[in-house]
């Protein structure tokens, strides 16, 4: 027996900083047409108060037309160079920012498709959503005002306090009081707001997992009529989000009235010893006006950073949430170098070689040294109780999940050895819940086999005993599916997915529970069909019912996630007293319903 390495637990991403700088450096032309255009704009900006002086001082002062149309003439060109170069960095930006949002987007929903059916469920779907959605959206948002502002900000800052300096020093004296009064404030709120934002993500994430179970389970909700006892569930997780939201919204909107009140202060100060030095003929009118305009440059660059503070927590904690999925390892890895199966139509004998697995964390594996073997034309019967491991053998031959001890081969080859799209070609698959994609029923058909001919998709449907119902459909083939199949009965469903896996022509087929809602005369009408299509396949039956397994060759009986018989249906009644007690329990159940 051979150990696989299990999958390893979700853990805090490295190197988040240089994966999204790389990131980012994709887009280096606009970028740098992006940084050209905010520095234009400051410099525009820092010489449009100089201007004011002189006009204020060389013109209107000295009764200077000339100096006043020529200077005014300054302002105007630079007022235009200002507002042409800030539109386009506000374009540029939203653009990088949305083209980011959409690769992100897209690596999320590849890297989902990539996990292994155990990392999904450690995510958990809900979680799974909401990073691809509203963390990529958190970080959309931060990056566009990020790129718009964070060249901006801090040089308009630094900019108007060198300019103001130059207007007069002592006036800029009080710049080293305001500027660390102003940092302690937004620095003191900011951390005390980070820990609330990765709390509230979580919170999302439970939200969105109790609207999906809710909605997915709506008609077992109103058949027990428990609305009230959800709506009191979602009310819970839902006012503890509110909760954490306000708590966190009342800490970050602290900041920019913090932010004001402390510079209009300043402003103030300002204006009462300025005034007093204008009088004193210490400071030109002009340069007293023009020092203030540098003062409001500055207020405009911090409420800039305090806007980016206020949502930079929260676009960490996505970003982070992101990383961590993308970061992942994949423990159902294509192989680096393929083996290829043997040709189509010449038998795939299906092989378990002392299989153990266990989810990661778990104190007990879920199957324990299975062994077993199915060869072309064969068909095996898998039964057991519920949580006995039945539906995680089958997960394990479709390479949903890997064993964690053993192997599984198909037609000699180590599943681990198979390119992915090699294997799924070669296997039918019907899964426990008959889940159907809207669309048509020939694009659902079709799905596993897009070049199937309608002859095909018939021929499928006459096996599954789902012909009948289909030509009764006004449209046929060409008949709306609705998302999940929810326009069709549950055996409905069941036959059209059957079907589905049939039209793939396939060498090994994989049955979950899959006759499950049909009737006694439908699912006998069915198997008899199916034996006779895919003999020369292999076949895999997972059923609580024995009458849907009585038939095959040999019949695998779980327990606990152990085999405990392997045999022929007379053979297991006499040896197997588990299997004995199944099969009793049933036909006493069938008689008290007669």
């Amino acid at each position: 027996m051979t150990a696989n390495t299990s999958p390893a637990p979700i853990a805090a991403p490295a190197g988040t900083a240089k994966r999204w700088t790389a990131r980012l450096a994709s887009h280096r032309g606009p970028l740098l047409a992006l940084l050209l255009c905010q520095l234009g704009q400051v410099s525009a900006s820092l010489l449009l108060p100089g201007f004011s002086a002189d006009v204020i001082d060389r013109g209107i002062l000295a009764k200077a037309p000339d100096v006043i149309l020529h200077y005014g003439g300054l302002m105007g060109s630079a007022a235009l160079t200002q507002l042409l170069l800030s539109v386009t960095a506000v374009v540029l930006g939203a653009r990088i920012s949305f083209r980011v949002g959409q690769a992100l987007r897209s690596e999320i929903f590849d890297k989902v498709h990539r996990l292994a059916l155990a990392q999904v469920q450690s995510f958990g779907i809900g979680s799974l959503i909401t990073r691809c959605t509203n963390d990529v959206l958190q970080v959309q948002t931060m990056l566009i005002m990020s790129l718009t502002m964070i060249v901006i900000a801090p040089i308009m800052g630094i900019g108007g306090a060198f300019m103001a300096a130059r207007q007069d020093v002592q006036l800029s004296g009080l710049l080293l009081v305001v500027v660390p009064i102003l940092a302690l404030i937004i620095g003191f709120l900011t951390l005390r707001a980070t820990p609330l934002f990765q709390r509230m993500q979580g919170q999302i994430d439970g939200v969105n997992a109790i609207l999906r179970e809710q909605i997915e389970g709506i008609r077992v909700i109103r058949a027990f009529m428990q609305q009230g006892r959800e709506a009191r569930r979602f009310a819970t997780a839902n006012t503890g989000l509110t909760d954490t939201a306000l708590r966190a919204g009342r800490l970050m909107v602290t900041i920019m009235p913090a932010v004001t009140a402390v510079m209009q202060l300043a402003s103030v100060a300002l204006i009462w010893v300025g005034a007093d030095r204008v009088t004193a003929g210490g400071l030109q009118v002009g340069a007293l006006i023009a020092f203030l305009s540098y003062v409001s440059l500055i207020l405009i660059s911090v409420m800039m950073m305090g806007m980016l503070i206020v949502m930079l927590p929260r676009a960490l904690v996505s970003a982070r949430r992101i990383t961590t999925l993308l970061e992942t390892a994949i423990t159902v890895a294509p192989p680096a170098h393929p083996e290829p199966l043997p040709a189509r139509g010449s038998g795939l004998p299906l092989r378990f070689e002392g299989v153990s697995f266990g989810y990661p964390g778990a104190e007990a594996m879920v199957l324990e040294d299975i062994a077993f073997e199915v060869g072309p034309g064969e068909v095996l019967g898998i039964i057991g109780a519920t949580g006995s491991g039945k539906s995680t053998i089958i997960n394990l031959i479709a390479r949903l999940d890997d064993p964690t001890i053993g192997r599984v081969r198909l037609g000699g080859i180590d599943l681990r050895a198979i390119a992915p799209e090699t294997l799924a070609g070669r296997i039918g698959y019907v899964p426990q819940k008959s889940y159907l994609f809207s669309g048509t029923i020939a694009e659902s058909l079709r799905f596993g086999n897009p070049d199937a001919d309608e002859a095909a998709l018939w021929r499928a449907l006459e096996i599954a005993q789902a012909a009948d119902f289909v030509r009764a459909l006004p449209d046929r083939l060409q008949a709306p599916v609705a998302q999940g199949g929810t326009n069709f009965s549950g055996g409905q469903r069941q036959r059209l997915a059957i079907a589905r896996a049939l039209a793939c022509d396939a060498d090994l087929y994989l049955f979950d529970d899959s006759f499950s809602a049909l009737d006694q005369a439908t699912d006998v009408r069915l198997r008899t069909a199916l034996r006779q299509a895919t003999g020369h396949a292999a076949t895999v039956i997972v059923s609580q019912r024995v009458a849907s397994i009585r038939d095959a060759d040999r019949i695998l009986v779980l327990d606990l996630g152990r085999i405990v018989g392997l045999g022929a249906h007379a053979a297991l009644l006499a040896d197997c007293p588990i299997y004995a007690d199944i099969v009793h329990t049933q036909q006493s159940l069938a008689e008290d319903v007669a």
